[in-house]
């Protein structure tokens, strides 16, 4: 969930630290802190808050060096104050930490090393690593064989990266779980490591990625590779292939807005080259192996995912019941282990996450794997561990996502959802040539349509405008629709603060009409599908008790005219692709009213991009 960064190599540490950290503070803004060494010496600059704060220490303390690490924090252990800020020292100030993720075991191996006489700082887990580093580095070992020392006594989830003075010119990066992601990126005689990919693409693309039970040991002429146990191993040079521009924000005032605006690129390249044009069936590339045999005869399909992702998991559950006939369901990973899952043989589980770098949903497929489901993941960085532990991988082609709240890789799990349920139905005979065909040129539509949606942003911000104060909102959807009624609430609430739920409307009866008046703004998507009367007599239920009724309409329907108080129209699509068009609104709508709240937009407060710990 935090930000880490490092460099090693001829130029000044600390403007590339910096310039790291600013492209990582989506992971976290609680506060941010560097460590640079050189000439046997070590250097912390610290600072409460977001990067800024930072960059003002920054700015009057500069630090003058050519190795060093970054961090920039979202708090688990320890209020979000410069004291508990990474990164952490020992009592000699000459060793540095940083650390992504909760060590679970602290306090026992804390416990000690106070007894013996280590002074600790913070409140945090983390500083029990550095003072642990501190023990083996006094017997004279190197930084990386002090850290194969310490590394295995830590449980829990952690990405770590260490300095120190006793060792100059060399940064140790390692991962010790499933969780929090570390890569290495390689330069001409300079090398950096990061926990995300934007961090370094203005500087090269050439990458590896540390596995669970791995270590990077970094210099500026070389990059060396060992297990937690000592041995070394050989890691794979991978090529990132974003364009460092698509992570600026290109003049638009906030990440999210872009990101809103980029869904049609982002579902253009999502649809690009995954279907044969001869035979019109729906194809992935080599990543995924799974045969025509397994997919026929597949009994269940399980998804796990947290957030958005659950919810774009949820819509991939009626897409594929409807087209393939598959009997699906849907977890939240951060249930799933918890709940003793029964898999059957032959299963296939599927994880959908963004960053394939999240705690929930890694530790849910490793118990899936364990128990002997194929695993299949749903993701947008290349790499991630959620790719490399899968037997198959569908990648997003989203592009980099710089708002913590998700928007264009919703939009591409979503087509990528649709696609994979026309590849099953095709495969399991569900689907007749004529039927996929209709299919197909709908989704290639989208990118105009989705346009064609992002064109009534004017009037989504005057709707904004004059709600922006209410303190509840309720989202209305059935069928393939309710869970962008789940997605419009989340939205809401994450951006703008305001309590949301999303609901079934045909629950609406079961106790939700008892928070109807006419204080609460009500969203209802009312579009000219199979549910659409239905939509239409809930709508009903809210103006008999005066509540205000927002509806997402179809292009064309004057009958919704009369039954709510204000309409946003989108186009008429396949029903099935709806809520890739339905959601757009409602995501408008919570970046409008979250801006006029004077709200943090791209960074809500208490959240993070990657949700790296438990």
């Amino acid at each position: 969930m935090c930000g880490i960064v490092g460099y090693v190599g001829p130029r000044e540490a600390l403007p590339l630290l910096m310039a790291g950290l600013r492209r990582l503070e989506y992971r976290g803004y609680d506060s941010a802190g560097v460590a640079v060494q050189e000439n046997g010496a070590l250097e912390v600059l610290r600072a409460e808050g977001k990067l800024d704060n930072l960059a003002t220490v920054v700015s009057t303390h500069p630090a003058h060096g050519h190795t060093g690490i970054g961090h920039t924090r979202w708090a688990t252990h320890g209020r979000p104050t410069e004291v508990n800020a990474h990164p952490h020292v020992d009592c000699g100030g000459v060793t540095a930490v940083i650390h992504n993720g909760i060590i679970e075991n602290f306090e026992a191996l804390k416990a000690p090393l106070v007894a013996s006489g280590h002074r600790f700082a913070s409140e945090t887990d983390t500083e029990v690593v550095v003072h642990l580093l501190e023990e083996e580095l006094a017997k004279g070992l190197s930084l990386d064989d002090a850290a194969i020392a310490v590394l295995p006594k830590l449980e829990g989830a952690a990405a770590l990266a260490f300095v120190s003075a006793r060792d100059p010119g060399k940064i140790v990066a390692a991962r010790i779980s499933n969780a929090g992601g570390v890569l290495v990126g390689y330069g001409k005689g300079e090398n950096f490591i990061a926990s995300d990919a934007p961090a370094l693409i203005e500087h090269t693309r050439a990458v590896s990625f540390l596995d669970h039970g791995e270590l990077a040991v970094v210099t500026k002429d070389a990059v060396r590779f060992r297990k937690l146990s000592g041995e070394p191993i050989d890691k794979k040079v991978e090529q990132i292939t974003w364009d460092p521009i698509a992570a600026a924000k290109s003049g638009y005032k906030h990440f999210l807005l872009k990101e809103i605006f980029e869904q049609p690129r982002a579902i253009s390249d999502t649809l690009l080259g995954r279907v044969e044009r001869a035979s019109g069936r729906v194809v992935f590339d080599s990543d995924v192996k799974m045969d025509d045999a397994f997919v026929r005869t597949l009994p269940r399909i399980s998804f796990v995912a947290c957030g958005t992702a659950s919810y774009a998991a949820l819509v991939g559950k009626y897409l594929i019941e409807r087209l393939a006939r598959i009997p699906c369901d849907v977890d939240f990973a951060s249930e799933y282990r918890y709940r003793q899952p029964v898999v059957a043989p032959g299963q296939l589980v599927v994880a959908v996450t963004q960053s394939g770098e999240t705690a929930d949903t890694l530790a849910a497929m490793e118990e899936a794997k364990k128990q002997g489901a194929r695993l299949l993941s749903f993701v947008n960085v290349v790499g991630s561990q959620a790719s490399r532990v899968s037997d198959d991988v569908v990648y997003l082609h989203a592009g980099p996502e710089i708002s913590v709240a998700s928007t264009k890789a919703y939009a591409a799990m979503l087509v990528d959802l649709y696609l994979f349920a026309i590849y099953l139905g095709q495969r399991r005979g569900t689907l007749d040539a004529a039927r996929s065909r209709q299919l197909l040129a709908e989704a290639f539509h989208l990118p105009t349509l989705v346009d064609a949606v992002l064109g009534e942003e004017p009037k989504v911000r005057a709707l904004a405008y004059r709600y922006y104060a209410a303190r509840n909102f309720l989202f209305l959807g059935r069928g393939v629709n309710y869970p962008t009624a789940l997605e419009g609430a989340l939205k809401l609430k994450e951006l703008s603060y305001i309590h949301a739920e999303g609901t079934a409307s045909g629950e609406m009866k079961h106790g939700t009409n008892a928070l109807i008046n006419e204080d609460l703004p009500v969203v209802a998507i009312a579009l000219k599908d199979s549910v659409y009367k239905k939509i239409r007599s809930n709508m009903e239920e809210v103006r008999a008790r005066a509540g205000v009724v927002i509806a997402i309409a179809t292009d064309g329907d004057e009958e919704i005219t009369g039954k709510a108080d204000e309409v946003i129209r989108i186009p008429a699509v396949e029903e099935l692709l709806s809520p890739v068009l339905a959601v757009v609104p409602l995501q408008l709508l919570a970046y409008h009213i979250a801006d006029r709240r004077g709200n943090d937009v791209d960074q809500p407060r208490n959240l993070a991009k990657a949700v790296t710990v438990e």
